[in-house]
Parts: structure tokens; sequence; C-alpha cells
């Protein structure tokens, strides 16, 4: 890997700490502030280095809200996480067959309730954790 500069490796170091829900947050406000597109990223293993930080941070009202099974209407199950992840077509049914995985981290209990609701209507079986 090249050489980076202080700087550089602060924000290296930033990122590292993300999870993949946050990286992709990170990219869509990079993207919208210098008004460029990045190309779809993969993150292995994101979830999991976000995780414990989750956990940590987040009080009792705060919850893991995970995608265990993508039922029998996968398609329509594609679309809501695309929609509430804000990715691309491939990257949502690349995560959903990926299930069960943790779909959103840390968030409040109506959120999840909310996330629940639009999944459990495509046909998707969701828990908290």
């Amino acid at each position: 890997m090249a050489e980076l500069t202080k700087n550089q490796q602060q924000v290296m170091d930033l990122v590292k700490e993300m999870s993949a829900i946050e990286l992709n947050g990170l990219v869509k406000a990079l993207e919208e502030e210098f008004g460029v597109t990045a190309a779809a990223m993969v993150v292995a293993g994101g979830a999991v280095a976000g995780g414990a930080d989750a956990g940590a941070a987040g009080g009792a009202d705060t919850v893991n809200v995970e995608l265990t099974e993508a039922g029998p209407q996968k398609i329509a199950v594609i679309k809501v996480v695309k929609e509430l992840l804000n990715i691309d077509l491939k990257a949502a049914k690349d995560f959903v067959e990926a299930a069960p995985k943790i779909l959103k981290e840390g968030v409040k209990s109506e959120e999840a309730d909310a996330i629940k609701a639009k999944l459990v209507e495509a046909g998707a079986t969701v828990n908290f954790k």
C-alpha cells in the first residue's frame, strides 16, 4: 500500500472502524457534497467491526435489526432493502442472499418497528438483536 500522510492515515483509521451501514452513509454524503458518483462497494466484515461499538454505545431503547430470511418473495424484499439502505440493486440482492445479516445497527425501537413492518410486508423474516 502507498505511504499515507498523517491526515490520510487518520481518515483511514476512522473508516476501518465504521460499519458497512455507516460507510454507505459516508459515501452517499461525499457523493452529494462533491457531485461525484462512487462505484458500488462491498465491505467484507464491516458489520462485524461496528457491531461491538453499536452494542456498547446503544442503550436499552436501541436495537440491531437483522434480516433473518428473505422468504418466498425475495424480489420484494430486495427492493425494500435497496430503499432502506439507499444502495444499488446488485448490492441489495447480495445483502439479501447473505441473510441472516444485520441490516441496521443501533436504531431506536420505533424506527426498528417501522423497518420490520416494511420487510415483513414484503415477506421477510426479521429479528431484533
